[in-house]
């Protein structure tokens, strides 16, 4: 990681003074979730309640894509890995034995490179140097144990392969025709209520990456979890997702002849990405490139904050921290405009990062996201002493140096408040032209505003405020932290 050096505007902007009592909150304001590669669900959903086919929402996302017919193909689903035995129901036939689907049969690893097949009553019903195959002419294999995919139990088309794993132990792998593949992903990936348009679009974009995409080499093609797809298998199916399915049955998306490599994901912020601002080393793709995304605001993510004390910030940023933090720079946007480079920077220099880095580190849904450092302090409400002209200070003198902004305010009687006190404080990156807000909390739990005031060009306020109670200032959709005026 490279260090940066520090501008003087920066410095001056980070170096605020620290008093006793200043309250701090760090801001991170964010859109989206996800990668922000591709199609947005939420976006996709938007589209279909604003009346758009499938056809238009995959065409608006991956620019340039033609629909056409795949042929037909088998995806291979890495379902459990790691143990040394597996055990199966349902089945009619194992490595050319034929098997009882209501009983129950166990696949044991036999040394680094074959398997061995035993029955019910535990006698061995086979030796294989070769993956073992087991098909069912009846119902959908089940697979008993824990898949990767969560579900224990579950319930599969097409057949199970049994073999060494090339992680360790004996790898299950569900090798299952195209289209019911995309009906136990569908589901998984989107809400089955959500409108047609919407599933059929999914449908398209599932079957497309899952034949462009490969993440297992000769032993399988898909995770069944957000590694690759979520896969449920046949328990996963539900009557509008299968509906998607057969509508689109067969179909995929392609670019210049090629099947494209349709990536999606939840929510956009009302913008996708470029994919090689997002997965660094990618080659830019025309039909990967960022677009305008105007029914993602429906998503409940499409905006969020997280709010945090500067300790809780250093916390999370851990060794990239040199020395006590000052803030978070963004150095490169994208089109979004997702964070493609940015500087962490500490009162001992500064270490550069990639966005998608930030985000791991700081548990961001997206990388879209600003840092902003919002301070408010309170003047100090005592007597201040002048100093005598030996440096020293005068006991017995009662001259106040700031007696508009330091006197302490004196009781006052009934009905007449006492002197106001004065609220002051930052905001970084300062914000153009901005109107703050001062609110107090009432009453009723709620933050009701009390007055006005302007933010200067370099981020700071002084406020007035009158009465004793917890007050903030609020900069558009910023809230800074609470200060107690007594």
């Amino acid at each position: 990681m490279r260090r940066l050096g520090l501008t003087i505007t920066l410095i001056a902007l980070f170096a605020l003074p620290q008093t006793a009592g200043a309250a701090v909150r760090q801001i991170i304001r964010g859109a989206g979730f996800g990668h922000g590669i591709g199609m947005s669900q939420y976006g996709a959903y938007g589209f279909a309640k604003h009346g758009y086919s499938y056809q238009q929402i995959l065409a608006h996302y991956y620019r340039g894509t033609d629909l056409s017919k795949a042929g037909q193909s088998d995806i291979r689903v890495l379902l459990q890995t790691g143990s040394r035995t597996a055990t199966f129901t349902g089945a009619t036939d194992g490595g050319g034995h034929k098997l009882n689907p209501s009983k129950t049969y166990r696949v044991k690893l036999r040394g680094l490179s074959g398997e061995i097949l035993y029955a019910p009553n535990g006698k061995q019903l086979g030796h294989f140097d070769t993956p073992l195959d087991i098909t069912s002419s009846a119902v959908p294999l089940r697979l008993n144990g824990r898949a990767i995919n969560g579900v224990s139990g579950g319930h599969y088309h097409g057949a199970l392969e049994f073999r060494p794993s090339p992680f360790s132990g004996l790898a299950v792998v569900n090798v299952v025709s195209l289209d019911d593949y995309v009906q136990g992903v569908v589901p998984g990936e989107m809400p089955s209520s959500w409108a047609p348009a919407a599933l059929e679009a999914q449908a398209v974009a599932t079957r497309s990456y899952a034949l462009a995409t490969d993440a297992g080499g000769p032993v399988f093609d898909q995770y069944p979890d957000t590694r690759s797809q979520v896969y449920k298998g046949a328990d996963g199916e539900v009557a509008s997702t299968n509906a998607a399915v057969q509508a689109t049955a067969g179909q995929v998306l392609r670019y210049n002849g090629q099947i494209a490599a349709t990536y999606f994901f939840s929510t956009s912020g009302g913008h996708t990405e470029d994919v090689q601002n997002v997965f660094y080393g990618a080659q830019p793709e025309p039909y990967l490139t960022g677009v305008s995304d105007p029914y993602d605001n429906i998503s409940p993510e499409h905006r969020w904050q997280i709010r945090l004390t500067t300790a809780q910030l250093q916390r999370r940023l851990g060794s990239w921290v040199h020395g006590k933090l000052r803030g978070i720079k963004v150095l490169k946007r994208g089109v979004s405009p997702r964070i493609v480079w940015a500087a962490v920077v500490g009162s001992r220099g500064s270490v550069t990062v990639r966005g998608a880095s930030l985000k791991a580190r700081l548990g961001l849904d997206d990388t879209w996201a600003s840092f902003n450092r919002f301070s408010t302090k309170q003047k100090p409400k005592v007597p201040a002493v002048p100093p005598t002209p030996g440096g020293g200070v005068k006991a017995n003198s009662t001259k106040l140096a700031e007696p508009n902004f330091f006197a302490k305010p004196k009781p006052g009687k009934p009905g007449k408040p006492g002197k106001p006190a004065r609220l002051y404080g930052s905001l970084w990156p300062a914000p153009k032209h901005a109107l703050a807000e001062v609110q107090k909390k009432g009453r009723d739990g709620r933050w009701h505003t009390v007055g006005r005031t302007r933010v200067s060009k370099h981020g700071w306020y002084n406020v007035q405020v009158h009465g004793r109670g917890l007050f903030r200032v609020v900069v558009g959709p910023l809230d800074g932290p609470a200060v107690r005026v007594e």
